[in-house]
């Protein structure tokens, strides 16, 4: 995320998102609820908790995580990405690539 940020900072640009007031809070619910596992996790492995249960935890936080991107991407791809194409900038399909193929490692 600090990479973006600085992407846009160099290009001289300041985005913001257009997330809604209810997709907002679903978002931070969900990543509060994901900070708890994370939390859950490095309490499991102070304890000395059964590698595979640990691992099994780790799996659903990265389900968890991937389900938070896949909301954010749906957004992007259907307002900012829509608007910058609409407004003559084609660049952002290779910008869209780029960050889809980050996602997906």
């Amino acid at each position: 995320m600090e990479q973006s940020v600085e992407q846009t900072a160099s290009h001289g640009h300041h985005r913001k998102s257009h997330h809604s007031d209810q997709t907002k809070a679903n978002l931070m619910t969900r990543l509060n609820r994901i900070e708890g596992q994370i939390r859950g996790v490095k309490g499991m492995i102070e304890k000395d908790t059964y590698c595979d249960d640990v691992l099994n935890q780790i799996a659903a936080i990265q389900s968890a995580l991937n389900s938070v991107g896949k909301m954010v991407l749906e957004g992007h791809m259907k307002s900012c990405v829509i608007e910058r194409i609409q407004s003559g900038e084609h660049e952002v399909i290779d910008e869209i690539l780029v960050t889809m193929n980050k996602l997906m490692k």
